[in-house]
């Protein structure tokens, strides 16, 4: 009887031992699995999670499992690593807030590892710093610019207003002062034809250059024409052989004509006569 009581006893202790065990390897595996979840959130940047993650497995884990320790280095030395790149970056800002979020898991860092963060975050500092003061000096040196613009407006405004006060006493005086007695304006002279006959209802003008292709005869001869129909304000009919031989020398006419009297509108009329010797008809629409 004795001995059936020992075995049963032994039975259940071995097998209280063997839940023992069993539940021990499940949580050590769990732990693993927690670990390694960790380490790949600290791999892809994912820092605030792998935080976060590490400390919801410090609560469960032994004060002498040494792997917490060692994923706070690692999760320090991340957040070591992003801190220097935005300082690098310019960012001086975010550089101090990464820098402070991983200023808390430097519980298990070593002495080395808090000298690189307290460098790292003076830099950050002193970088901001300059920021503010560069940001300061650029205002100032706006305001100093704006300041200088609006005294410059002021000097323009100031001597706007005295040559108008000047210009106004000017014009007063002149007002003052007695007006000259009108001087009697002499008769304009009678213009002279240089062509043509005023008289006559019509004058010709042979353009015998045209046939010859003499272009600086046809010119000059033009300019006198031109002043004939100015003067007297001839209208005129090209009589020409070809009809390509019209537009040219109306355009010639025209802008004689024009540098002499710009608002004169020349009265032009082709007629093609391709066995007549080219000329100018000029009527004289008044007798000067």
């Amino acid at each position: 009887m004795n001995t059936k009581t020992h075995r049963i006893s032994a039975a259940v202790v071995l097998c209280l031992l063997m839940g023992q065990a069993h539940a021990e390897f499940w949580t050590v595996d769990a732990l693993v699995n927690e670990f390694n979840q960790i380490s790949a959130q600290i791999g892809r940047g994912e820092l605030d999670a792998a935080e976060r993650a590490l400390q919801n497995v410090s609560q469960h884990t032994a004060g002498t499992d040494t792997r917490v320790g060692q994923y706070q280095r690692e999760l320090a030395k991340a957040y070591l690593q992003r801190g220097k790149q935005q300082l690098q970056a310019g960012d001086a800002s975010a550089a101090e807030a990464t820098l402070g979020k991983g200023q808390a898991t430097l519980v298990a860092a070593s002495p080395e590892l808090k000298q690189q963060y307290l460098a790292s975050l003076n830099a950050a500092r002193a970088n901001t710093e300059a920021v503010v003061q560069r940001e300061a000096e650029a205002a100032k040196a706006r305001q100093d610019a704006e300041t200088a613009r609006q005294r410059q407006l002021a000097e323009q405004k100031a001597a706007a207003e005295r040559e108008a006060r000047a210009r106004q006493a000017q014009a007063q005086v002149q007002a003052e002062q007695p007006k000259p007695a009108p001087v009697a304006q002499a008769a304009p002279a009678k213009p002279r034809a240089q062509l043509i006959d005023p008289s006559a209802a019509s004058s010709s003008v042979p353009l015998p250059m045209l046939d010859a292709n003499d272009r600086n005869a046809l010119r000059d001869l033009l300019d006198k024409v031109a002043a004939d129909v100015v003067a007297f304000d001839c209208a005129v009919r090209l009589e020409v052989r070809e009809a390509k031989d019209y537009p040219f020398v109306a355009a010639l006419l025209s802008a004689r004509i024009k540098k002499l009297d710009p608002g004169f509108a020349p009265q032009l009329s082709p007629l093609l006569k391709p066995d007549q010797e080219p000329r100018l008809v000029l009527s004289p629409q008044s007798n000067g």
